[in-house]
Formats: structure tokens, C-alpha cells, sequence
């Protein structure tokens, strides 16, 4: 069963598939027959849901949408928005296990932060705006409460990339999720004009690679932390052992930090050869992705200060630095490909969006049996 919200027009129960027939000697009209709710889905919890987050979907209205409620789609006018010749790009991605750590804490407001973070970022590496967002709430048993505080952090992510929240789905599946248990995922739309889309073709020996720093974990590598704390022993609730200022739980569930007005910036400046959003796969595998053949980045790992976190999860679980640097950011959330002469231009145009950029390593010619990205000299 799902209840509709696309964009969130919830079903009435009147509009509910019945579990009823006269095949099966119920009477229609009668009282004795299944509903939904004895089925384990509450239609009227749907219901309510919209009602408490149409405002929140209404805050991120932006040229090209208003952001309106009802109906079974969501509109967007590109003409609206500015653009004269638009290539759209498509991005969905979801939090992965950093969910069970919210459903640990009972903090729910910060993954839908992530949410957004995690498909805009990848579109604005394209060097595309993001325009709208879309998502999809899955769950065994409605809470109202809970999923309304991950609309909230949606609607503050969109707010942060400029987009417009537009619509989503929430569906209710009784026995596929554990009590308590819910999923995300989501979907984002943005725009380009045509011939200005950035590809990574520009990328050329002798660049130079700026990192900008990262929150913290943003939303990958959860499985593998959620065993070091279990290994360490540590309660969420206990002191971050790198930061006593903080619980365990809420320092792991700061959010994924989006870099989009500040990568537009650069995008409007001209000042910039190709982004690279470090996700799962970490340093090694992501910068590959928009590197020319040919090509080899080389990292120093000495540039940057590694957050303490990763340095508490590479002591308590015995992880070697290059799968930390294939698994985690390290303290680097995007990275910016620009040429040598354009560097300080670039990091001025950064800083003045408020981001913290490091001169992380350049691009130099492969020489043979080199892989793509070397990072070397992790200092923990």
C-alpha cells in the first residue's frame, strides 16, 4: 500500500482498495469485514502527515515552481527558472545504514538533510543547477512524527541547494520492515545550459586539486563504522570519544554538507575543470570519474588535518589507510579541479561562499602501472 503524496495527495480511506468482496460472504456496507487499518496500514496517519508538511514543502518555493500540493505530479517551468536551452540531469541516491544510527538516537531530522545532499551534490558536479526534489519514505508502521522530522530536514536541505521540494511518495508495508524501521530515497532534477555541462574534458596535466572539507562522515561507510561501534562498546548515547562535547550517536548523525552554491560560484566564475563528489568509494574511487585517460591525481594526505573521528574509527577497528581513503572522505566532501594559474582565484571564490579549502594535490601524466588517484602520507 502506499499513501500518495505525489506530490503528496494522500488517498482518502473512501479511496482505498478493500479487502471486501461478496465472494467472500462480507457485506459491503456491513461492519464485519477487513479494512486497511486491520491490515496494518493507517490511512488517516497519511492523511495527517500531509497536512503537517504541505507548509514545509511551501518554504522551498523557487522560480519554476510554487511547490503546490495535490495532484498526482509535480510541475516545474524551465522557462520560468531562466534557462533558454537546458539539458536536464538526473541524480537519486538514498542514506544507506546511517538510518539505523538515527533510528538508534531517535534523531530523525538530520537524514533528510543527507538525503538531498547526496543527489544534489552529484548534479552540481555536472556543473548543473538543481531545480527540484522529490522522496520516497518507506515504512512499516506510519509514525506521523517521525517522518514528518525527515520532511523537515528535506525542506531544510532543499532550502540550502536552492531547490524546489515538489512532491514524494510514502508508502506503508506492514511485515516487509521491522518495527520502527523506515528507508529513503531520493530523486533531484537539474539543469544545464546546453554545451556548458561540465565533463571533465578539460581536466589537464599540471591542474590543481582543491578540497573542500567535509562535516564529517556525510552518508557512506555507515556499515562499516556501525561495526567498529559495536566492537568499541560504546553507547550512542556516550561521549564521541574524539570530542566529549557531543554524544557518540549525535556526531555521527551531523549531516552531509552541500556544496552547491558554492560550486555554482565557481561553475559562473569559469574557474573550474571538473568537480568530483566523494561518496562511497571514497578518494580513490571517485576522482577516477571525471579524470581523462591518461591522467593520474596525486593526493597528499599531509595537506589537509584528517578529523579525529577517523582516526578513532581506524584505531578501534584496525583499518589500514587505504581503505579508509577508499571507503571515507577523510575530511574532504568535494573536490575542485582547476588549473594552476586560476588556484587562488578559485579558493577565493570558494572561501567567499563560506566553504574551508585545502590545496590538496594536482594532476600529473599516468606513468606506468599507476592508478588513477594515489593518495599517499595519510597523517592520522
Amino acid at each position: 500500500m502506499t499513501v500518495e503524496k505525489g506530490p503528496w495527495a494522500s488517498k482518502t480511506s473512501s479511496e482505498a482498495p478493500s479487502n471486501t468482496s461478496p465472494d467472500n460472504n462480507s457485506n459491503v456496507s456491513g461492519s464485519s469485514g477487513l479494512s486497511y487499518q486491520d491490515a496494518g496500514v493507517d490511512i488517516e496517519a497519511g492523511n495527517e502527515l500531509v497536512r503537517q508538511i504541505a507548509p514545509l514543502a511551501k518554504s522551498t518555493s523557487r522560480p519554476g515552481a510554487d511547490a503546490g500540493l495535490g495532484g498526482f505530479g509535480g510541475f516545474f517551468d524551465l522557462k520560468a527558472a531562466g534557462y533558454t536551452d537546458p539539458v536536464l540531469v538526473a541524480a537519486n541516491d538514498g542514506v544507506g545504514t546511517k538510518l539505523l544510527v538515527a533510528n538508534a538516537v531517535g534523531r530523525h531530522d538530520t537524514v533528510g538533510i543527507d538525503l538531498v545532499a547526496m543527489c544534489v551534490n552529484d548534479l552540481v558536479v555536472q556543473g548543473a543547477e538543481p531545480l527540484f526534489f522529490l522522496d520516497y519514505f518507506a515504512t512499516g508502521k506510519l509514525s506521523v512524527e517521525a517522518a514528518t522530522d525527515v520532511v523537515r530536514g528535506i525542506a531544510d536541505g532543499c532550502l540550502q541547494a536552492g531547490c524546489a521540494l515538489i512532491g514524494g511518495e510514502t508508502a506503508e508495508m506492514p511485515g516487509l520492515y521491522q518495527p520502527g524501521e523506515y528507508d529513503l530515497a531520493g530523486f533531484s532534477v537539474g539543469a544545464v545550459e546546453r554545451g556548458q555541462a561540465l565533463t571533465g574534458e578539460n581536466v589537464q596535466a599540471g591542474d590543481v586539486i582543491l578540497g573542500l572539507a567535509s562535516s564529517g562522515l556525510h552518508s557512506n561507510g555507515f556499515s562499516l563504522v556501525r561495526q567498529v561501534v559495536d566492537i568499541s562498546g560504546i553507547g550512542y548515547d556516550a561521549p564521541a570519544p574524539w570530542d566529549d562535547s557531543t554524544s557518540l550517536g549525535e556526531a555521527l548523525l551531523t549531516p552531509t554538507r552541500i556544496y552547491v552554491k558554492s560550486c555554482l560560484d565557481l561553475v559562473k566564475a569559469g574557474k573550474v575543470h571538473a568537480f568530483a563528489h566523494i561518496t562511497g568509494g571514497g578518494l580513490l574511487e571517485n576522482i577516477p570519474r571525471v579524470l581523462p585517460d591518461g591522467l593520474t591525481a596525486h593526493i597528499d594526505g599531509k595537506s589537509w588535518t584528517i578529523p579525529n573521528l577517523f582516526g578513532w574509527l581506524a584505531l578501534r577497528g584496525g583499518i589500514e589507510n587505504q581503505e579508509l581513503a577508499r571507503t571515507f572522505n577523510l575530511g574532504i566532501g568535494m573536490i575542485a579541479v582547476v588549473s594552476a594559474d586560476e588556484e587562488a582565484a578559485a579558493r577565493a571564490v570558494l572561501e567567499a561562499a563560506g566553504e574551508t579549502v585545502y590545496r590538496v594535490g594536482e594532476i600529473r601524466p599516468t606513468q606506468a602501472g599507476e592508478p588513477a588517484t594515489i593518495v599517499s602520507d595519510i597523517v592520522l
